[in-house]
């Protein structure tokens, strides 16, 4: 893990430490800081591999002496409005599938203390790739057993959580794009023919920035209001970002041209980015509005059109993460 990020990592404490009593457990003792656990999976992530690694991961938590609840989700909001039907104690949720499905968990998860595991099997995987999780059953179950946390800011987009990244300009285009034509699960191929189609018929906003009350003088033609360092599958943002600072990162994209979103996408794979006419502030509260209306997206999904508006929580979330290969 980069020395980096995040900032505290700490051994969760068990709140509810009974075992579980079944055959298959109750002769073994606990092997993990968890005595209850839920998984909830996306059973269509992984290309239809879902249930089979949710079962292997349920199976091996019993293993570790957890007592474990299996959910497999139904459709888009269902994790979320099964966590909160919740009527008893939980000690770890683990979410297996892509960044929706880990998305979902934090917003359904009542208590923000209790910790999030995370076995990406999603097409872009950005949280996993931020914290080098493994997509591996029996690694995942090492890293839980260890009990190492990590808290994570989260923010308020219109009334959506996002724990990611809000785009508001031609990557809200595209996603709208991918989500007319979506048909089943996407690859990272799908956005490709999906910004061509953007681009067809794309004119660059003037979208007007307010940045913790302060209003940005020059317009930008497209704004991200980020947590983390990787953007896309492919862009590298400031590395020096945080998880757990109580901010976002603020990047202001300048210049209509096509020719120059080319170029700020080329200085995002080369690392360059903020630099050139992107500028990048960091704030807890953003208001982005323009004359024409503009499609943004929230950690990958179309929500609609500015105005938006932008709330970083007082509220954490502890995610479980590797041991640091160092002091952090």
């Amino acid at each position: 893990m980069r020395a980096d990020r995040p900032a505290a990592v700490m051994a969760h404490p068990v709140t509810s430490p009974q075992a579980m009593d079944t055959p298959e457990t109750s002769a073994m003792p606990p092997m993990t800081r968890y005595g209850r656990a839920l998984v909830v999976a996306n059973p269509v992530a992984g290309r239809g591999k879902g249930v089979k690694v949710a079962q292997e991961l349920v199976e091996g938590l019993r293993r570790l002496g957890a007592k474990t609840e299996l959910h497999l989700t139904e459709g888009r909001g269902d994790a979320r409005s099964w966590l909160r039907s919740l009527d008893h104690d939980v000690d770890l949720v683990v979410a297996v599938g892509g960044d929706g499905t880990v998305r979902e968990v934090l917003d359904g998860l009542v208590d923000p203390e209790i910790p999030i595991a995370v076995l990406p099997l999603g097409t872009a995987n950005v949280m996993a790739a931020e914290l080098e999780l493994p997509r591996d059953v029996d690694r995942a179950l090492e890293i839980i057993s260890a009990g190492a946390t990590a808290a994570i800011d989260v923010a308020s987009v219109n009334g959506h959580l996002s724990f990611l990244v809000t785009g508001v300009g031609i990557d809200g285009s595209t996603v709208r794009e991918v989500e007319a034509k979506r048909r089943g699960p996407i690859t990272k191929w799908s956005y490709l023919p999906a910004l061509l189609r953007a681009l067809r018929v794309y004119r660059s906003p003037d979208l007007s920035v307010e940045i913790d009350g302060q209003s940005i003088k020059e317009p930008c033609s497209l704004v991200l209001v980020s947590n983390i360092s990787h953007y896309g599958g492919f862009m590298r943002l400031d590395p020096n970002s945080r998880l757990d600072d109580g901010q976002f990162e603020v990047y202001l994209f300048r210049g209509k041209s096509l020719g120059r979103l080319a170029w700020h996408a080329l200085r995002g794979v080369m690392g360059k980015l903020p630099g050139g006419k992107c500028e990048m502030r960091r704030a807890r509260h953003v208001r982005i509005h323009s004359e024409t209306p503009t499609p943004y997206q929230v950690d990958g999904d179309f929500r609609g059109e500015t105005p938006v508006e932008i709330t970083v929580s007082d509220r954490q979330y502890q995610l479980v993460v590797p041991q640091p290969t160092k002091d952090l």
